[in-house]
């Protein structure tokens, strides 16, 4: 698959995987899975042509990791960013002292004021490193990264559970865990 392809098919997967699987017509089961032999043939009623090696292949190239394959090949799921309703199965974690968050300056006055919430997702996403929360910011504008205090929010009582390709998640973050933006 040429990249343009390949980014078409992983904006497809994170729509059907995340947010809408009926738009292809498979199910998601309580913790995020589809059949893999589901989706392709989903996909192919939908009229997108997307072949077992090409899914592999959007797996393996993600640059966020968002999805990923059971052990045996028969299953994909997204690993975070869920609007419909799954139960990632995490278990939770002691984070580091420091996590980080990409955003947009348009935000910091409502971030400043009410901290940082979920949205139309399960939970807030956190970054182990500026350079990744930079990249999450900028896919809205001039990226912004603020600083969560995580391990005093931790020691606080707030649970934190961290996904397979290392994004930290929290139901929210309240106002006074926010450092500047750095």
């Amino acid at each position: 698959m040429d990249r343009r392809e390949l980014v078409r098919a992983s904006k497809l997967l994170s729509r059907v995987l995340r947010h809408d699987p009926a738009r292809v017509g498979v199910r998601l089961d309580p913790r995020g899975w589809a059949g893999v032999d589901e989706l392709l043939a989903g996909c192919r009623r939908a009229g997108v042509r997307l072949s077992r090696a090409a899914l592999q292949e959007v797996v393996d190239t993600n640059d966020k990791k968002r999805f990923v394959l059971s052990p045996d090949g028969t299953r994909i799921r997204a690993q975070q960013g869920h609007s419909v309703r799954v139960d990632l199965g995490l278990e939770p974690s002691t984070p580091p002292a420091l996590l980080y968050h990409g955003t947009v300056g348009r935000l910091l006055p409502a971030i400043t004021a009410e901290g940082l919430r979920p949205m139309r997702r399960h939970d807030v996403h956190l970054s182990p490193d500026t350079a990744t929360a930079r990249r999450v910011g900028a896919r809205r504008g001039a990226p912004v990264v603020l600083t969560v205090a995580s391990g005093r929010m931790h020691g606080d009582g707030h649970v934190f559970r961290v996904t397979g390709n290392g994004v930290w998640l929290v139901p929210a973050v309240p106002p006074e865990y926010l450092g500047e933006p750095v």
